[in-house]
């Protein structure tokens, strides 16, 4: 069994077999026993899955602090790890508030029922595991031989955060997404839905040959998968700016993802009362942007006022926005 000890990515094998195993275990329940059969999901339920969620995650990062605090889980760059593991699962979980809407949105333009939407988002957290390792991968090869790179990295970020503040977001066009056309041209797609499946085999209408067709939902699934990517690109600098250490950077990833496909039904309805909550994720950027620039020429921020920085500043969004949406009841036209 010494293999178990060999070093990946500077972290024992076991330690990321015990995470994956993790995921797939939550996965394989979620699927599998909670949602065996198609239904829709509503706030309520969506809420309750979500607390699991998030007390899965919490607990990990108990296990972060119990590891740190015996000596076995020591991070490579020497930060923090449980306040750099909560910080990145934070930002991560606020920043994918605007997911949700554009998810919403895909939904819509797929006419994809509820019913259908939970399965296809849980399925779509293979595809994220996988292009969210292998961002992360080059992130941590590109900051372990070139340290200039954060400040690449905290430039971007401060300027993002600016951008937020200032400029005004265009609609999105789901029509005009490249990976609508890219399957589109590649695969045979159906005009019509075949329940929860992606692919079925149906005649040809050239060749009346049976062949496989891709479905509305699978086509609907790739591009949510396109679209976390897109969101990585904001995400993934910003916890490299909280900590180098791959280990608690892909698991804080991952574990605010495996949670947002939960709260997902709760925030597509309810997404519209956090209206300001935008400009609050927009200063945390920036904050981190500029910690960025301070940790590099100045050395290593604390890394617990930061996590409190952090937490004030969206706690501040999250309650200001409820505040004057208070009297609100009209549900947003993107609700899926």
């Amino acid at each position: 069994m010494d293999f178990l000890f060999y070093e990946v990515i500077s972290k024992p094998l076991w330690l990321w077999l015990m995470f994956m195993t993790i995921v797939v275990t939550l996965m394989v329940f979620d699927l599998g026993v909670l949602h065996k059969d198609d239904h829709e999901i509503g706030v309520a339920e969506s809420l309750k899955l979500s607390a699991f969620y998030i007390i899965i995650a919490i607990a990990f990062g108990g296990y972060i602090w119990w590891a740190w605090s015996k000596g076995t889980l020591v991070t490579t760059d020497g930060t923090n790890p449980v306040a750099s593991y909560f910080q990145g699962y934070i930002i991560e979980k606020v920043l994918s508030i605007d997911n949700v809407f554009v998810i919403s949105l895909i939904f819509g333009y797929f006419a994809i029922p509820r019913k259908y939407q939970y399965r296809a988002l849980v399925w779509g957290i293979i595809g994220v595991i996988v292009l969210r390792g292998i961002m992360i991968a080059i992130g941590a090869e590109l900051v372990s031989n070139y340290s200039w790179m954060t400040l690449i990295f905290a430039a971007f970020l401060a300027f993002t955060g600016i951008k937020m503040l200032v400029v005004k977001e265009g609609d999105t066009d789901v029509s005009k997404n490249p990976m609508v056309g890219l399957v589109a041209r590649f695969m045979n797609v159906t005009k019509e839905l075949h329940g929860q499946r992606f692919f079925v085999r149906q005649p040809h209408p050239v060749t009346k040959k049976m062949v496989f067709f891709a479905t509305p939902l699978f086509v609907a699934l790739v591009v949510i998968n396109f679209a976390d990517v897109i969101f990585a690109v904001d995400s993934v600098p910003a916890i490299f700016l909280i900590t180098t250490d791959t280990f608690v950077v892909y698991t804080a990833n991952i574990m605010a993802i495996l949670g947002l496909r939960a709260l997902y039904f709760a925030l597509a309805a309810l997404v519209h009362r956090f209206h300001y909550l935008k400009y609050a994720l927009a200063l945390v950027l920036v904050f981190i942007g500029l910690k960025g620039f301070y940790s590099y020429f100045f050395g290593k921020f604390d890394p617990y006022l930061s996590l409190a920085i952090t937490i004030g500043i969206i706690a501040s969004g999250i309650f200001y926005s409820l505040w004057k949406t208070r009297n609100d009841t009209e549900l947003p036209s993107h609700s899926a």
